[in-house]
């Protein structure tokens, strides 16, 4: 549900995969956004309304993205799909993270844009920044970027695990990924992701940006 820049690329991506794709949005004049070779449904009308959704194909679909340009029209939707035809893989775009969180709660699966847009950016513009570039706000778990002290470099990633009470999900060297195990060495200008959990990220951090043995 919506054919904004979100919503076709999505389309677009999914088609390319080899699925079926139906596009919803209230403006008919949303789906210019389409390439001409796009093949799937194009459905004018109101996302949550049950006779649009079902022109769509709800009732045979596996999954559903509601990603129009208003959050309450997207947790209406999503609730609707989820409730009424029993879809379960739904997710809905929500602007406002508060609300994204109390959704996600009530187990309607959320994305919330501009606190990771402002993630990203401030993790870019400031040196020593964290990038977070995954988090599971369910489990308490995330998967960010550390800029770790240079004391860390020839010690083994086992031990900066073991100090920070993280994993090292993996290294990024000479521009490739490496999957660490227990014999790797850290080396200069590696770039690490860790994964931590929510509870002890301030702790990680710390630890990771301090040489091996400092208090944290």
């Amino acid at each position: 549900m919506g054919c904004g820049r979100t919503g076709s690329s999505l389309a677009v991506e999914f088609e390319s995969r080899g699925h079926s794709v139906s596009v919803i949005d209230r403006v008919g004049d949303a789906f210019r956004r389409l390439p001409s070779e796009f093949q799937g449904q194009k459905i004018t009308g109101i996302g949550f309304d049950r006779e649009t959704l079902v022109s769509a194909g709800v009732e045979q679909a596996y999954a559903f993205a509601a990603v129009s340009s208003g959050d309450n029209s997207n947790i209406l939707a999503a609730r609707v799909v989820r409730e009424t035809y029993g879809v379960e893989n739904v997710i809905a775009r929500i602007a406002d993270s508060g609300r994204a969180e109390v959704y996600r709660r009530l187990g309607i699966p959320t994305v919330a844009p501009v606190p990771w847009t402002s993630a990203q950016i401030v993790s870019r513009l400031l040196p020593g920044g964290v990038e977070e570039s995954f988090a599971d706000s369910n489990a308490g778990v995330a998967v960010r970027r550390l800029a770790f002290n240079g004391a860390w470099i020839g010690k083994k990633v086992t031990e900066i695990e073991h100090a920070s009470g993280t994993r090292v999900a993996y290294l990024v060297r000479f521009g490739k990924a490496l999957l660490p195990d227990a014999t790797t060495i850290i080396q200069a200008d590696d770039e690490a992701h860790f994964v931590i959990p929510a509870a002890t990220a301030g702790t990680a951090e710390r630890v990771v940006s301090r040489a091996p043995g400092a208090s944290s």
